[in-house]
């Protein structure tokens, strides 16, 4: 398998310390060296980016597809609005590659506003609400696949 995307959008840069009732005490960084681990015992490589910008995170799809690469992305705000991104999306689906969304917390157990995703309706599959597990576990799929 080629290089996996693991793609965070906005605020998870703040994992650790914003809502830590809600998202935990993990950091972004604690993410990335489990992720790492895991990469490295499975004789995968990943590359773990995250950005409070639509139009890089947007990039890095186009990116994904150009590399013929995989995605797991946690769009976090953008899951709800984002129409560009879930053309991206659809781009990199359409192009024959596997995208996992998923969430640390479990969306439709919170707020109503959060129960919309316009990227689901385009993604391989959604992984939501085992923390920061649902990474892990997404990765687990795409290298199944």
């Amino acid at each position: 398998m080629s290089v996996i995307y693991v793609l965070n959008g906005p605020n998870l840069n703040l994992l650790g310390s914003r809502e830590p009732e809600v998202y935990g005490t993990f950091t972004l960084d604690d993410l990335e060296v489990s992720l790492q681990k895991w990469a490295q015992s499975q004789d995968e490589t990943i590359k773990v980016l995250q950005t409070n910008s639509e139009e890089t995170l947007i990039g890095w799809i186009h990116a994904a597809i150009l590399e013929k690469s995989s995605v797991v992305l946690n769009p976090a705000a953008f899951t709800h609005y984002s129409y560009a991104l879930r053309d991206a999306c659809a781009a990199l689906t359409g192009a024959g590659l596997l995208l996992i969304e998923v969430h640390i917390t479990n969306p439709h157990t919170r707020e109503t506003f959060r129960h919309n995703s316009v990227i689901s309706g385009v993604a391989s599959g959604v992984i939501a609400g085992f923390g920061v597990d649902s990474y892990l576990l997404a990765l687990e799929q795409l290298t199944r696949r």
